[in-house]
């Protein structure tokens, strides 16, 4: 029987079985997975029971959990496959001249994504990039979306000041990006559906998108064009609480009658970025007295906006990445009575870390960011006293991790980042802290809808969100970690990925 994308499968034959929690005895040898409705009806010994219906040879590949990406801002994501990238760029300099022959967009404007200009030995101004792009609109997007360099054709048109650097920060770069992001839905909806099949090849059956827009009219949209490549969960920021809650929506609610998408979290961005020299520290920036960062929502409005939330049926998402922003979230989370995550968790305090757990706040966290930003946490945050990157004290201290890639930020790639958290490194480089790495099992039930409470062994009753792997990934170094092969995915036993 020939299957293909779409298809329901009834037994996945010729598997192998990995998990950090299994309870089942089978060992190394190859079983044959029943499923019914959706979710796991049985595992026997290979051929042990009759096979029925659709069967899909694994070939004796490894079967694991469906994975989840639990950040992802979707649409600005999707869209960079049409942007310039910049990353590579080692000075404002060489930004803008990669910028000079740069594509422009139908909207008549050039975009570049993913620079880092923390460590360049030269300043972003704004003389430079005109020199450089002329009267073409031009933007580049930071690789934290916190910042964005506009030249001066992209000020004017975008109606903000002439200032000497062309730098806007926070709310303003924010605000340049929801412009950038209201492509034509047509254009933007055939991306977003492009990109979620690939991710779908790499073994995800879910993510969570943080896109800062009105998310759940564009699912809508997408849903009734026959969107079926994972399972998404949307979020909502404060500015469109109300609405939420006027058009009856709490997190969990379905638009679809597949529930394939749900309403998900409150999203509420409390300080800036480690690239961006504004997420809120108890210590000042080098070579900047008077920088500790920026708190962007007031406490006793963070308190207020969870406790609205909360009692209006929402979990909470806080976006949270230097210390003292960690700590108002903790205390705001304490506060409402409210339930959800922390998202990016980056620099917490010693005295923070168990409160994660005793408060139930799961520590939502991109790994490969810590490998991203190792040489900028080196020199930026030389001076904090807080924990960087903490995965294995938040975890070792009863914190549920769920782990994601804030894509466009780092590549939506669930195998690198659980290469990162447990390794620690990329590129032949030596591990960064590696005292902070996790082990493989803890790493693999963080990429699952549930985290890294939930393990990642499969049992009759499981929900029939799989992969199909080429090797073990709680046996496999980070090269080899990196490199995993997934040879079908499926959502209740539907094949997305083949």
């Amino acid at each position: 029987m020939s299957l293909g994308r779409g298809d329901g499968i009834d037994v996945v034959i010729n598997a192998r079985l990995t998990g950090g929690d299994r309870l089942d005895p089978f060992g190394a040898d190859l079983v044959d997975i029943h499923l019914r409705g959706g979710v796991i009806s049985d595992i026997a010994p290979a051929g042990a029971l009759s096979r029925r219906g659709a069967v899909l040879d694994a070939g004796g590949g490894w079967v694991v959990p469906g994975l989840w990406d639990h950040h992802v801002h979707t649409v600005q994501w999707a869209l960079a496959a049409q942007r310039t990238p910049v990353g590579e760029a080692a000075s404002a300099a060489e930004a803008a001249a990669l910028m000079a022959g740069a594509g422009v967009l139908a909207d008549g404007r050039r975009i570049g994504t993913g620079f880092r200009d923390a460590l360049w030995p030269d300043a972003m101004e704004r003389e430079i990039l005109d020199a450089a792009t002329g009267d073409v609109p031009t933007y580049l997007i930071n690789a934290d979306v916190h910042s964005v360099w506009l030249n001066s054709a992209a000020l004017r048109r975008e109606g903000f000041a002439l200032t000497a650097s062309g730098v806007l920060r926070e709310e303003p770069a924010f605000e340049i990006s929801r412009r950038l992001n209201a492509a034509d839905p047509v254009v933007s909806d055939a991306l977003v559906d492009t990109s979620l099949r690939a991710a779908a090849a790499r073994g995800i059956v879910g993510v969570v998108d943080f896109d800062m827009a009105w998310n759940a009219e564009a699912w809508a949209r997408r849903v009734d064009a026959g969107f079926t490549a994972t399972r998404v969960s949307f979020g909502v920021y404060p500015d469109h609480l109300d609405r939420a809650i006027a058009d009856g929506l709490e997190t969990g609610n379905a638009l679809d009658p597949a529930g394939l998408v749900r309403m998900g979290p409150l999203k509420v961005i409390t300080d800036g970025s480690l690239g961006t020299r504004t997420a809120a520290c108890s210590h000042a920036y080098p070579g900047d007295p008077h920088n500790h960062g920026v708190l962007t929502v007031p406490p006793d409005e963070l308190v207020a906006l969870l406790t609205r939330a909360t009692g209006a049926g929402f979990a909470c998402a806080v976006h949270a990445i230097g210390d003292r922003a960690n700590t108002n979230a903790l205390d705001a989370f304490a506060l409402a009575g409210a339930h959800g995550t922390i998202e990016h968790a980056q620099l917490v305090a010693h005295a923070d870390i168990a409160r994660f757990a005793r408060l139930g706040v799961a520590a939502s966290v991109q790994p490969e960011h810590a490998v991203d930003d190792r040489d900028m946490t080196d020199a930026i945050w030389a001076t904090q006293t807080a924990m960087p990157y903490p995965l294995r004290s938040l975890a070792e201290a009863g914190a549920n991790l769920l782990f994601g890639s804030d894509a466009p930020v780092s590549p939506l790639d669930p195998w690198a980042a659980m290469a990162a958290a447990v390794h620690r490194t990329r590129d032949g480089r030596a591990p960064w802290q590696p005292r902070q790495g996790v082990d493989a099992a803890t790493a693999l039930a963080a990429s699952t809808a549930g985290g890294s409470h939930t393990g990642s062994a499969l049992a009759p009753g499981t929900l029939a969100d799989l992969a199909i792997i080429d090797r073990d990934p709680l046996a496999a170094d980070e090269p080899s970690l990196r490199a995993t092969a997934v040879a079908a995915t499926m959502i209740a036993g539907r094949l997305t990925h083949l």
